[in-house]
């Protein structure tokens, strides 16, 4: 039975450590992650938050949600937050969960068996629908990293990276290493 926004969000304060995401209207509790996905995701967001700068920006690691309708929220890995957006959160809504709704400069999803394939098809299409501006899939057992690119146009460019050093191109002075990343 489909569960309403309302309920949802509710159910998210109430059990925060249940982790819960919204897919077409019925809940799904996030699996528990091996120790390397959990390592990359927050090596990549140690490094983000290093060379991003704070009173600009935060970066958030298996928290705070994304939501695409009212009927689709996500936990992403990694995200870029700008931090007027975490401020106006704060003050609009300071007793409601984390929940941003408008585009985020970057959005990561690190490979895991248990959510690889729904984050390749529907989380990615939903973050490309709410218009972020980079998405990254990371995948440490191919040492592969996927970024779609939000064109002028909004289509997405994709482009693989099998290692080295990138540039996110919605971050322009930061520049992460995924050799570092893949070798945890």
């Amino acid at each position: 039975m489909p569960v309403s926004e309302e309920t949802y969000l509710r159910l998210v304060l109430e059990d925060p450590e249940g982790k819960w995401e919204l897919h077409c209207g019925r809940l799904r509790q996030k699996p528990a992650m091996t120790t390397r996905h959990n390592e990359v995701a927050w090596m990549l967001g140690f490094r983000l938050q290093q060379q991003l700068p704070f009173e600009q920006f935060q970066v958030r690691v298996d928290a705070g949600r994304a939501r695409a309708l009212e009927s689709e929220y996500f936990i992403p890995d990694v995200i870029v937050i700008p931090r007027a957006y975490v401020d106006r959160l704060k003050q609009e809504q300071p007793d409601a969960a984390e929940v941003y709704t408008d585009p985020l400069p970057f959005v990561t999803e690190v490979w895991s068996p248990s959510t690889g394939n729904r984050d390749r098809t529907t989380k990615l299409q939903d973050y490309q629908q709410r218009g972020d501006f980079e998405i990254w899939l990371l995948h440490p057992g191919e040492r592969t990293a996927r970024a779609f690119r939000k064109q002028p146009d909004n289509t997405y460019t994709e482009t693989v990276f099998h290692g080295g050093t990138v540039q996110p191109v919605a971050l322009p002075h930061v520049t992460i290493d995924l050799d570092e990343l893949f070798s945890l």
